[in-house]
């Protein structure tokens, strides 16, 4: 019997609707982007753009540690208090406020507080994987935060990333962490057969063909959770690198997912997870059959990279 004071699932999964917060989160997705950046041009590059993702914390978003000559900092998004945290290894401290503030407001306020703890970054300041990009600094078109759906959109991340992780904790081949990219405003996970992929074509707006190619270079399937834009609603999504014949045709789990001949991928509306009997169960199995699709079609060694049994079993 569930306890009185337990969460009911559409609590725990709470409604997300587009027409409800699209300014909102197209504001909420240049605040990441210019985070996310202050973090790739002051990391090392790793394969796959993997240094310049964020994480899910507690109570929002944060880059982890960066590092600057011999000391770190980290950015924190808190979508409880609703604020950027920047802090440093030294012990300082600076705050900015993501509340009745424009995208240009924004990007010299974070400037401003990371340069009163001497930490100078300059970014490229034009926007990656958007269309009609506007530079960060000249964009106050994109100045609508709204506390109550940015802390949902956070609460969706959370419940995301949890089932994300009990999924890639089932394989031990090459995976990424579970992890936030900024550029398409995703929370991604992703599996590698440990072959390599045939040269990607590129084309995604404002995103140079080199860095497509060398997130491709191998051959993955991916999913994620994608918060929606334009008039597509909120999804979970799952695609396969190169996609094999017969991926299309899979018949996948659940009922409600589909494959979009558009996208080229599988998409699982995220109400029909936070309205189903049990979301939990609902996501891992379109995760899992998902990737079975793409495996099985693709011919991966799945006896070699997939978990059996638990450890110590």
């Amino acid at each position: 019997m569930t306890s009185l004071s337990e969460p009911k699932p559409v609590d725990v999964w709470p409604a997300l609707p587009l027409e409800a917060w699209r300014d909102t989160c197209e504001t909420l997705h240049m605040f990441t982007q210019i985070v996310g950046k202050i973090r790739l041009v002051q990391s090392p590059w790793t394969n796959h753009s993997w240094h310049t993702t964020l994480y899910v914390t507690a109570r929002g978003l944060t880059t982890s540690p960066i590092p600057y000559g011999t000391r770190s900092f980290e950015i924190h998004m808190d979508f409880i208090d609703h604020l950027a945290i920047v802090q440093s290894s030294d012990g300082g401290s600076a705050t900015v406020s993501l509340k009745g503030i424009s995208v240009a407001a924004f990007y010299g306020m974070l400037m401003d507080a990371m340069a009163r703890l001497d930490l100078h970054v300059k970014i490229h300041k034009l926007p990656n994987e958007v269309p009609d990009a506007v530079p960060f600094d000249e964009d106050r078109a994109h100045c609508i935060y709204d506390p109550e759906y940015a802390n949902r959109f956070w609460r969706v991340l959370v419940q995301a990333d949890r089932v994300f992780k009990e999924f890639r904790a089932r394989f031990m081949g090459k995976c990424s962490p579970v992890h936030f990219f900024w550029g398409g405003a995703d929370l991604a996970v992703t599996r590698f057969s440990g072959r390599p992929a045939p040269e990607h074509p590129g084309g995604f707006p404002n995103l140079p063909d080199w860095v497509t190619r060398d997130a491709y270079c191998h051959e993955v399937s991916s999913c994620g959770f994608w918060p929606g834009g334009g008039t597509a609603p909120a999804a979970f999504y799952a695609y396969a690198y190169p996609e094999p014949s017969g991926f299309a045709e899979a018949r996948v789990e659940p009922a409600a997912a589909f494959y979009s001949s558009d996208l080229h991928e599988f998409l699982l509306p995220y109400d029909a997870v936070r309205e189903s009997e049990n979301p939990d169960a609902a996501l891992l199995d379109f995760l899992q059959s998902t990737y079975e699709a793409a495996a099985s079609a693709g011919g991966w060694d799945r006896a070699f990279l997939e978990r059996h049994g638990e450890p110590g079993e």
